[in-house]
């Protein structure tokens, strides 16, 4: 994997750059859709290109479980396993093993634990999850972590942000002699000195790109950015910069602000299953009544398939119908409408012009439909 850094918005210092691959180009900033499972949730891989999604995640921890990561590389990898020839970044699963919070057993080797389908029993130790994300086959892979839960009392912050420096160094020796990019994961709650003290150690180790860990897990956003800035200001100005787990439009945009490269959230294919669609003028809830009757487009500055071919009036018949066509269509929209938004920003960046991007799109999308 190659970053170039191409240029920074004169007044707030938003980057744009290009991440290259063995499997193609990423341009930054760049949102990431979320095929958990090796599949973004009723989309196809040629939906999701056509849209102009150029880089997807998959995460190791579910595809260790089911098909098995020895099925996937069997397959030749997970780029013919899912049918997707782009980028891809597979997570760890550290997140989700902390979310499974009564199934699991933190130790320094590594995290014990029972699969949520079936609770047969489980051990992925650093070393063990660089060895998955290598059959795998993604371009991008995240070492084994710990994110600790919000609030967290600074004593065990420390001890979880040491012990992940620890896995991380443990991971990049696991990894030494795979092609594959492997960045190192920032944690240390919301406490700075922890932040500094997790990247001093992380740089040290030379990944090929950071991404901060432990944020959107209960904070006030203020918090969420206040960290952001002050991480930003720590990292490698040469390597790409990941936040996981984030976000809705406006935090894309608050986060680019402050020099973000990389971002991957379920929030719009999730939002688009359960009938709320992103739009210019804010969200659009498609299951309400008061759309029974409206005949415009989701979002009339909107050109994706569902915009210019159906109307608010029919897709919330789709959902009062429980026809799964009203998921796919919405599903659609919430994705190109986040992939054009970043193609936007970095235009607004290039152009140094990225204040009055934010400042025009925030007063409209809080503005209302």
């Amino acid at each position: 994997m190659n970053f170039e850094l191409i240029h920074q918005d004169k007044e707030t210092g938003a980057r744009a750059g290009r991440i290259t691959t063995a499997h193609g180009v990423v341009e930054t900033p760049t949102f990431i859709p979320v095929g958990t499972q090796a599949a973004v949730k009723t989309m196809s891989p040629e939906e999701l290109k056509k849209m102009g999604v150029e880089i997807l995640l998959a995460n190791a921890y579910h595809l260790a479980l089911r098909p098995g990561a020895e099925t996937v590389k069997g397959a030749g990898g997970l780029h013919p396993f899912m049918g997707w020839d782009g980028p891809l970044l597979t997570d760890s699963g550290g997140y989700q093993i902390f979310s499974l919070a009564e199934l699991r057993k933190i130790t320094e080797e590594g995290i014990h634990f029972q699969s949520h389908f079936d609770g047969s029993h489980h051990f992925f130790s650093p070393e063990e999850v660089i060895r998955i994300e290598e059959d795998l086959g993604a371009d991008i892979i995240m070492p084994l972590d710990e994110c600790t839960p919000y609030p967290c009392q600074h004593d065990y912050a420390k001890t979880s942000m040491e012990m992940t420096c620890r896995w991380a160094r443990r991971s990049k020796k696991a990894h030494n002699q795979s092609p594959q990019a492997l960045f190192g994961i920032v944690q240390g709650s919301f406490y700075p000195d922890l932040r500094k003290a997790c990247i001093e150690t992380l740089i040290d180790l030379d990944f090929s790109g950071y991404a901060l860990g432990g944020l959107s897990v209960g904070e006030a956003r203020i918090l969420t950015y206040q960290t952001l800035e002050f991480c930003a200001g720590l990292l490698p100005k040469d390597k790409p910069r990941y936040l996981m787990g984030v976000g809705s439009p406006v935090d894309l945009v608050e986060s680019v602000k402050r020099g973000m490269d990389m971002f991957d959230c379920a929030l719009p294919t999730r939002c688009g299953r359960n009938g709320t669609a992103f739009t210019s003028k804010g969200k659009v809830v498609i299951k309400n009544a008061g759309y029974r009757e409206e005949f415009i487009p989701l979002d009339e500055e909107c050109q994706c398939y569902t915009c210019r071919n159906f109307t608010r009036a029919y897709l919330r018949h789709l959902f009062a119908t429980d026809e799964i066509l009203g998921l796919r269509l919405n599903t659609l929209h919430n994705l190109f409408f986040y992939t054009r938004l970043m193609k936007r920003v970095r235009e607004a960046i290039l152009e140094d012009r990225f204040t009055l991007f934010e400042r025009e799109f925030l007063t409209r999308y809080r503005g209302g439909s």
